[in-house]
């Protein structure tokens, strides 16, 4: 009885880890490139079962042997074994601002902070005063060669993540008519490629805040992405259905309140027992 009160108990923790997740998912279902995290649970150790029989000895003219039939194993309780990052592809959106950019496939930005370079999926980016691409927060965007320069109207981003200006005759930017195409620029200079890296485990990746992932011992190092293409004028969504996170709350608040039960059952009868039982 007691032991069922301890695994109630831990039925009810489990579940309410679950619900933060829940909650979280949903708190960030507009949240741009946001990938939805899932509880993963596992077992405590089960206990084998056997039925009693007697003594649970039998005898026989050169010993004993146990005679007491296996039953079944009796779980003790659960546990959160993991919060899974799925790292799944969030739908598209054009917003028809150069800034804003989206990854399809398997990747991340890399983006210089004041703790290192970092990672993130969420590409809407502006520039400042000094012509610097960066995060809304004030981060710097990394390309290969450092640091991204670029001017208002004067850069376009292709699907391989190259970054390309037009210039004059002598190879010097010059300022391009919104809207007009790549193919119309008179000279194309690429200035640099965007850092886009991939990770060997990226469910391993720790959250930073800010839509932002650092690596670790676990993910690996930073390697150069597979297959993944740049959209400009695109920005990820969530990857969070809202309806399957409302499901799944329905399904926590229905597990919480069945070990609720369990608990409230076991500590009935132990009174019985305790009380009338004993006397």
């Amino acid at each position: 009885m007691i032991r069922g009160i301890y695994t109630g108990a831990s039925g009810m923790l489990a579940q309410q880890a679950r619900m933060d997740n829940v909650a979280n998912n949903l708190a960030n279902v507009d949240t741009n490139a946001y990938k939805k995290d899932t509880t993963i649970f596992k077992s405590f150790p089960d206990m084998i079962i056997r039925r009693i029989d007697n003594d649970g000895v039998g005898l026989i003219p050169l010993g004993s042997y146990d005679s007491m039939p296996y039953v079944g194993k009796l779980p003790t309780g659960v546990e959160v074994n993991e919060v899974f990052k799925q790292f799944e592809q969030g739908a598209l959106m054009k917003t028809e601002n150069n800034f804003d950019l989206a990854l399809e496939g398997k990747g991340f930005f890399t983006v210089l902070t004041e703790k290192g370079e970092m990672y993130t999926r969420n590409g809407s980016f502006t520039i400042n005063d000094e012509g610097v691409l960066m995060t809304h927060n004030g981060n710097p965007v990394l390309g290969e060669n450092g640091i991204i320069r670029i001017q208002q109207n004067n850069f376009m981003i292709r699907e391989d993540g190259q970054i390309v200006v037009n210039a004059d005759e002598y190879g010097n930017p010059v300022n391009t008519v919104v809207g007009m195409n790549e193919n119309e620029w008179k000279n194309q200079i690429v200035l640099d490629k965007l850092k886009i890296v991939d990770f060997d485990q990226d469910r391993y990746l720790e959250k930073n805040g800010d839509s932002f992932y650092r690596e670790n011992e676990l993910s690996g190092p930073p390697l150069p992405p597979d297959k993944v293409k740049v959209y400009q004028g695109f920005l990820e969504k969530s990857n969070v259905n809202v309806v399957r996170e409302m499901v799944d709350m329905i399904d926590v608040q229905r597990s919480y309140e069945a070990n609720q039960k369990t608990i409230t059952a076991a500590d009935s009868t132990l009174g019985k027992l305790i009380n009338e039982v004993a006397k």
